[in-house]
């Protein structure tokens, strides 16, 4: 069982409300690319953990086993 890059794309969006979100994956492995201004301040890790949390639904149902986030500001962006 895994998800679509679309569903993982909108959990991402529903999370993280104005992020610009880009989900590829084949099934198995995922990557995306989160641009948001939620980000400012944040460290690398505070930001994974808002991304993860987004997701950890799908991450908990097995539908989703890896994912590899980019998450920058869009000032870094």
């Amino acid at each position: 069982m895994s998800i679509s890059n679309e569903a993982v794309t909108k959990l991402i969006e529903d999370g993280i409300p104005g992020a610009e979100v880009v989900v590829s994956g084949d099934g198995y492995k995922y990557e995306t690319t989160v641009v948001s201004d939620t980000f400012e301040g944040l460290n690398t890790l505070k930001r994974h953990q808002a991304v993860y949390a987004a997701v950890n639904s799908a991450i908990t149902s097995g539908e989703l086993h890896a994912l590899t986030i980019t998450a920058k500001t869009p000032a870094e962006a």
